[in-house]
């Protein structure tokens, strides 16, 4: 396996550009991919929960990925989830099917493999047995996606499945630096890599030796995520965590319908349509605090040139 096919660095959460009635709109998801890689995007994470995976059916999964893997034409590596259903039979279609696109890594939903209330040996069972019912070169990755319900790993756990050698890419959502330190020590040595989606904890992480960052503030500021990754060690990047920080606060905003404002004003051809959230609820107020955001993005890549 080449340590390249998963680099380090920026991998975005990929949204969901949708028409005026609701359909997936190819023509702008093809120009959100190239944005993304103009960007610095070491690679892509499509289907997921800021793709709004829970609202797509199976077959909107499947095109969407496979249609992100063509366009990115082996320029950087895709992986993609669209693991969402609760039956294990559904499981093992979903993930067949997603492999099948061609996507470089599929991505398993931590929290579809027991109850919130179930034990880490039922997860255990549930992961052992959906290995045994998909194909063996089908390379695999985990997201800790926080709905339904956020199910983070142990590193007691995390290494068992890392020592199967069949699982390439950690997106970590635990957001807590400590954490992160032992799941990377349970790692060490086996094909798996961790991007944190956290961005508080982010350069810390990256220092300890995690691989890059996953998150949803790649949708609008990637060049500057791309920047701290490629150099956590950098004059400056200390003041550039911190600011990258606070500006993540929009998180709690209006999202995605925000982000797909932002790419909006960026010169995207996309719509602020999304299935899980009204868009109208983007009110003035919550506009011109993206367009804060821009200005603020711009003179922080000046700050770092």
């Amino acid at each position: 396996m080449n340590e390249n096919h998963f680099p380090g660095g920026v991998w975005p959460v990929m949204l969901a550009p949708f028409a005026e009635d609701g359909k997936i709109d190819y023509r702008a998801l093809g120009e959100l991919v190239e944005w993304y890689i103009k960007n610095g995007s070491s690679g892509l994470f499509a289907v997921c929960q800021s793709t709004e995976m829970f609202c797509l059916t199976l077959e909107e999964r499947v095109e969407y990925a496979r249609f992100v893997k063509e366009k990115a034409a082996g320029r950087v590596p895709v992986i993609a989830s669209g693991h969402i259903s609760d039956s294990f039979e559904k499981q093992a279609e979903e993930i067949c099917a997603v492999a099948d696109t061609g996507v470089d890594a599929v991505i398993l939903i931590t929290n579809r493999l027991a109850k919130e209330t179930e034990s880490d040996e039922v997860w255990q069972q549930a992961l052992d047995r959906l290995l045994e019912a998909v194909p063996q070169d089908i390379k695999l990755g985990f997201y800790e996606c926080p709905y339904p319900y956020k199910r983070v790993l142990s590193p007691q756990l995390l290494r068992k499945c890392a020592e199967t050698g069949r699982f390439y890419f950690l997106k970590d959502t635990c957001c807590d630096l400590e954490m992160i330190r032992k799941k990377l020590e349970a790692v060490r040595g086996t094909n798996m890599k961790l991007y944190n989606a956290n961005t508080a904890t982010l350069l810390e992480s990256l220092l300890l030796g995690a691989s890059g960052y996953s998150g949803v503030m790649a949708n609008m500021q990637c060049s500057l995520y791309a920047a701290l990754c490629a150099d956590p060690d950098g004059e400056r990047m200390r003041e550039l965590a911190d600011a990258l920080t606070i500006c993540a606060l929009i998180e709690r905003q209006v999202y995605p319908v925000n982000a797909k404002y932002y790419l909006q004003r960026e010169g995207l051809p996309i719509t602020t349509v999304t299935r899980v959230r009204d868009a109208s609820l983007l009110d003035a107020t919550a506009r011109s605090e993206v367009e804060m955001l821009r200005r603020i993005t711009e003179k922080l890549a000046d700050f770092i040139k």
